[in-house]
């Protein structure tokens, strides 16, 4: 290995060191529905409906993340992004071992339920806090000194969506593997140990922090020490960060309405089939659809932009889903054709949205508010996911019901024209970023502010730590 190499593999190391905890994120969330699946199966539906435990773990776990996106936002730029990363996989590793231990007082179901959903509300804090800390000090340490500049939008999507990606299929794997080895009869070891798994990548990736340094631009033009002049950055800010706040808002409202495709194609496959082994095992197989969207599409962006990319994957996934939604009956009645636009149909949705709207939020604020701009940014496209997860069912009865035709297409034009207009969006509203575009913006910024009678030499973390770009730097920051 030659020595220009060791310094890009190290950066390539933190950069996934920051990202990779967003593999908990995509764990989290995918675990849960499985785990639903088998509550049902061992306290029956009627007895977990009366507790309203689905509406209630949902709405839960929206809150937490998002209270976790917006405090650790801010703590991400008061407090250090290292610290912020180290309390948010703490917070993920405990709270992962006590949601698997959740128990009511004597067994009870309701008592089990309602301390899982206040578990999966504290380990949404967690996964929320990931977001303006782990993935904003990947997009810092995407730029530094070795890294090449056109593989630095690459390493951030594979190191942050794709991780996320990742996350969902092994949370799919997971319990269709506990439950090959404890069988139908020992259901509740298999939801616990499901749960309890995601311990592991969340204490790993606390363990690989430990030794890490604040990334070289958050030292450099932080306001840690600082009053933050928030008027003259909404002045300067807002309009981008509302237009990405949109885009995202509308790619997770969307997101509800696209799932409903996979009942579809596994109750058409399977000729509806309820057996675990067979619900879960494609599970497996629709989450694998994501990956070669998120993996193909961190290979373009960097050659496109991420403005650029995120259009053209808005544009063919909505393409093929007035393909889908138009040909609906003819594409059911040959699940197989339909189960292939299906795959494209959410891997163009990687390519896009699901790559690029991160990285324009990482990547187009200032490093000084960069962690308040970024949970911002997916606080808003977590509301949207909320928002459709209840506004989407009644729009379903009101085109005629989950049985019809209409209502189960309905939904799949307005969320097709939503990508549409997110398109159009993100080409009129949102700026393009070039590579070491963050560097650039820094510089830009502190103009910005001097022009405006704000005095600069306050920012940065001033002690005995350097921020230079040097090769000692380099060996401050290696793993």
């Amino acid at each position: 290995m030659t020595e220009a190499t060791k310094p890009r593999l190290s950066q390539i190391s933190l950069i996934f060191a920051c990202g990779t905890a967003l593999f908990s994120d995509g764990y989290a969330n995918g675990v849960i529905g499985d785990v639903n699946t088998l509550l049902t199966r061992i306290y029956g539906a009627d007895e977990v409906d009366k507790h309203d435990y689905s509406t209630t773990l949902s709405s839960l776990t929206f809150a937490g993340t998002i209270v976790g996106m917006l405090v650790f936002g801010y703590l991400s730029d008061k407090m250090g992004r290292k610290f912020g990363m180290m309390l948010a996989a703490g917070i993920l590793t405990l709270f992962s071992g006590l949601s698997a231990a959740s128990s009511g007082a004597h067994h009870s179901v309701g008592g089990t339920l309602a301390m899982l959903s206040a578990m999966r509300f504290l380990l949404g804090i967690g996964v929320g806090a990931e977001y303006p800390c782990g993935s904003v000090a990947a997009s810092e340490q995407s730029e530094e000194r070795g890294i090449s500049k056109n593989a630095q939008h690459r390493w951030f999507a594979l190191a942050t969506n794709t991780m996320i990606d990742f996350g969902f299929v092994i949370s799919s794997f997971v319990p269709l593997v506990l439950f090959w080895i404890f069988g139908e009869n020992h259901l509740r070891a298999v939801w616990r140990l499901s749960l309890g798994l995601g311990v592991i990548p969340a204490a790993a990736v606390f363990i690989w922090r430990l030794r890490m340094e604040e990334p070289t631009l958050y030292k450099k033009d932080s306001m840690k020490n600082a009053k933050v002049p928030y008027w003259l950055i909404i002045r300067r800010y807002w309009m981008n960060l509302t237009a990405i706040s949109l885009t995202w808002f509308i790619y997770d409202f969307i997101t509800y309405p696209f799932g409903i495709y996979s009942s579809t194609i596994i109750n058409n496959i399977t000729g509806g089939n309820d057996a675990l082994s067979v619900v879960f095992g494609w599970g497996v197989v629709i989450n694998l659809f994501y990956m070669p969207g998120t993996i193909g599409g961190a290979f373009i962006v960097d050659y496109l932009g991420p403005k650029y990319t995120m259009i053209f994957g808005l544009l063919m996934q909505a393409i093929f889903g007035f393909i889908m939604s138009g040909l609906y009956k003819t594409l059911t009645s040959h699940i197989a054709a339909f189960a292939v636009l299906y795959g494209i149909f959410l891997s163009f949705g990687e390519v896009g949205p699901g790559n690029c709207t991160g990285l324009l939020a990482a990547k187009s604020g200032p490093t000084a508010v960069r962690g308040q701009y970024y949970g911002i940014a997916a606080a808003v496209g977590k509301i949207g996911a909320f928002v459709g997860t209840w506004v989407f069912k009644p729009i379903i009865k009101d085109f005629g019901g989950a049985n019809t035709t209409r209502g189960n297409t309905g939904p799949f034009w307005i969320a097709s024209g939503l990508a549409v207009l997110s398109a159009l969006i993100t080409f009129f509203f949102i700026h393009p970023l070039s590579h070491d575009g963050m560097a650039q913006e820094d510089r830009d910024f502190r103009e910005y502010l001097e022009a405006n009678g704000y005095d600069t030499s306050q920012m940065g973390i001033h002690d005995t730590e350097t921020w230079s770009t040097g090769s000692e730097q380099d060996e401050k920051v290696a793993v």
